[in-house]
């Protein structure tokens, strides 16, 4: 059956967007807000994501329990995430309890945020961050996204730092709440079998009382530094990432550049993987390609013996400038055809069809048929690979090592 959009606006300036499937055995529902790290001071850093962990602790009418046992009760996959860009709270759910999921979410999202479930999360927040301290990954990226991205709030940390989550208050993040979670900075994104008409009534009901702010997103796009860094840690094997600009995610190159990074570093059968991993001197290697609001990023990374970090480097040093005039028109065809299979397996599932929405929308404030994209998709050609290969390759990038304590650089 066709998908149809829907859109309305409740005058405090919520949207709602849908891609109703009358034929979809599920649907779903999720609360898109703009705002992220980067629109956090330095002092509140990672405050967007305690944020989002206080959001399960309770309203001034539902506790913790009645939260998630609510969930539970509709049969709901559900969760939440943070990123630089957005906060998404969403559920997943057969189409006769998605009213019921999207009433939940919606009062879910009005937290009480009381003093004693701050500090007892704080704690959570603080475990969270000394987890990601012993991933190796971890601490190269974001030691080198704060290189490269130096004062600007792209830099920030979407879990924050321990200095900033220690001295945040319950205060500062009330303040921050009543600025960002406004009315007409949210979306509420539906996909698959939706009664649009009565979910947007008796989201007018539930949501209308939410204030406008005129939350905007302020500031100059990133501009990459160009500094690099290498680290020394109680590790054991040897990482390397690198990150270079990339189109942003409004910058219709943005599909060339998705697969250009398959091109150079998918899992299996790219560049990467033939002269790094199939020869032994890495264990890992890939490459990724993280379109922001008004900028994007390319990273490549790859871990391996230490002693041969060095040597790794200078491969992919070699595979980037050889991409563009290495790029051959059955590899395009072949990472095309890939692509295409995955996009459009995810278009026939209401939770990820909900998603693309919602970040579509926030990003850009407007409708792409699915159809659309993946026709975008199918015409970039072999100039077109090589044109953002040579363009955005050849741009200030920020190096990235880290390797095991008594160890440096060659």
């Amino acid at each position: 059956m066709p998908i149809d959009f829907r859109r309305t606006t409740l005058d405090n300036g919520l949207e709602i967007i849908a891609e109703v499937d009358a034929g979809a055995p599920t649907a779903a529902a999720g609360f898109f807000v703009k705002t992220g790290a980067r629109d956090e001071t330095p002092a509140l850093m990672g405050v967007s994501h305690y944020l989002e962990h206080m959001m399960f602790k309770g309203s001034a009418e539902l506790t913790a329990e009645q939260i998630n046992r609510g969930f539970d009760d509709l049969g709901a996959r559900n969760n939440a995430y943070t990123s630089h860009e957005v906060t998404c709270f969403y559920a997943q759910v057969l189409p006769e309890r998605l009213s019921a999921a999207t009433e939940l979410i919606a009062r879910m999202m009005r937290p009480a945020l009381r003093q004693d479930d701050f500090d007892t999360e704080k704690g959570v927040i603080l475990e969270e961050i000394a987890m990601y301290k012993d991933e190796p990954f971890w601490v190269l990226y974001e030691s080198a996204q704060a290189a490269y991205y130096a004062d600007h709030p792209l830099a920030h940390r979407v879990l924050g730092t321990v200095e900033t989550i220690t001295d945040l208050r319950r205060d500062d993040m009330a303040a921050y709440f009543d600025d960002r979670y406004s009315a007409d900075n949210t979306v509420l994104a539906l996909a698959g079998r939706v009664d649009f008409d009565a979910i947007a009534q008796e989201v007018a009901e539930s949501c209308g009382s939410w204030q406008r702010t005129g939350a905007d997103r302020t500031g100059p796009n990133g501009a990459p530094s160009g500094k690099s860094l290498d680290l020394t840690e109680d590790v054991s094997r040897g990482y390397y990432l690198k990150l270079a600009p990339a189109p942003a995610a409004q910058d219709p190159d943005r599909y060339a550049a998705s697969l250009l990074a398959q091109l150079l570093g998918a899992r299996d059968n790219s560049r990467l993987h033939w002269s790094l991993i199939e020869p032994g001197l890495a264990e890992d290697a890939q490459a990724s390609f993280d379109p922001h609001d008004g900028d994007g990023m390319f990273m490549v990374y790859a871990s391996g013996d230490p002693e041969r970090l060095d040597e790794i480097g200078s491969i992919i040093d070699r595979e980037l400038a050889a991409l563009a005039d290495g790029a051959k028109a059955e590899d395009l065809e072949r990472l095309r055809s890939k692509a295409l299979t995955g996009a459009t397996l995810g278009g026939e599932r209401p939770g990820d069809r909900m998603q693309r929405l919602g970040r579509l929308w926030t990003a850009e404030g407007d409708y792409r048929p699915l159809d659309e994209d993946l026709e975008r998709l199918a015409a970039v050609t072999l100039d077109d690979i090589r044109r953002v290969a040579n363009d955005y390759f050849g741009r200030p990038s920020t190096t990235g090592t880290l390797r095991p304590n008594g160890t440096a650089a060659n």
